[in-house]
């Protein structure tokens, strides 16, 4: 992994996938070129928001008819990207919640499709166009399925904040480009295959609590990053050091008292950002969440 253009297919299953996926970019040494897919207002989360928009990820309106143009244009860019890219996508549109997972449950038996139990109706208007645009220089699909044992919680940014361990499991599995069909319909297919062999695996991973053993295979953690980490801190502590330092701003009351109300204004919103950002939160949740007191 890390050496190859890759389109990474994901389940939505919590508020931090992303950063799972920065994570396993991380360990595979593409970190630095990992992009996603990602909805417009996601851009707009302070820090993490705005690295997404500086690394030139692709924000979508959730309309097809305003990002159809918008996604094409994107994958094109990516064709002349001067090392190997990870392109994640998340084909169900939106996070799994039980609320959302109703819904999904009732639309599948109203259209006579397989009933879903561990993910959502993948949306496969963007997958196609991914596929029809990057099928020439993209070598591989790389199929992730993302679970939370069934004992922990599920994983958020708060809870990360403040110090709570998070417990996510991640099968991946390698699907060479050339597998895919040709036609839009055969490639929509092919997608929502794989959604029902990644509820199946759900299903045996609820049992199990994890995935085959068979399959297991660590990650090590590379040196280059933690001295990045490192050299960042330093720096950075350096560098707030000698602003306070040349202020004053500590050097008085009135400074000190300045300086920690702004710091809790910063606090404030950042946690309010997070706290809308969070599934349960979002547009989508609340309509399946209207949907079901209707229903």
């Amino acid at each position: 992994m890390g050496k190859e253009h890759a389109l990474l297919v994901s389940n939505h299953r919590s508020d931090i996938d992303w950063l799972v996926g920065w994570i396993l970019a991380q360990r595979s040494g593409c970190l630095g070129s990992a992009l996603a897919v990602m909805k417009k207002s996601s851009k707009f989360l302070p820090v993490i928001g705005w690295s997404m928009w500086f690394s030139e990820y692709l924000f979508l309106k959730r309309s097809w008819v305003k990002d159809e143009e918008t996604l094409k244009s994107g994958l094109q860019r990516l064709k002349d990207f001067p090392q190997p890219f990870w392109l994640a996508l998340f084909v169900e549109g939106t996070r799994f919640t039980p609320a959302k997972l109703l819904a999904a449950q009732e639309y599948a038996a109203l259209h006579g499709l397989p009933i879903p139990r561990n993910v959502l109706i993948p949306r496969t208007k963007g997958f196609v166009s991914a596929v029809n645009n990057m099928r020439t220089f993209v070598p591989a699909i790389y199929d992730a399925t993302v679970a939370i044992p069934k004992d922990k919680l599920s994983p958020t940014m708060l809870r990360i904040l403040k110090s709570q361990p998070c417990v996510i499991n991640v099968h991946l599995k390698r699907r060479p480009m050339s597998e895919l069909p040709l036609t839009d319909e055969a490639i929509a297919q092919w997608c929502k295959d794989m959604f029902i062999a990644k509820d199946a695996l759900l299903d045996k991973h609820l049992v199990q609590g994890t995935f085959d053993e068979g399959y297991y295979r660590p990650i090590g953690r590379p040196l280059k990053s933690l001295l990045v980490v490192i050299s960042w801190a330093g720096l950075l502590s350096y560098a707030g050091f000698r602003f306070f330092r040349w202020s004053a701003l500590l050097s008085t009351w009135k400074g000190i008292i300045l300086t920690v109300l702004i710091l809790l204004l910063i606090t404030v919103v950042m946690h309010i950002f997070i706290l809308f950002s969070q599934s349960e939160h979002s547009k989508t949740a609340k309509a399946a969440q209207a949907r079901v007191k209707k229903s």
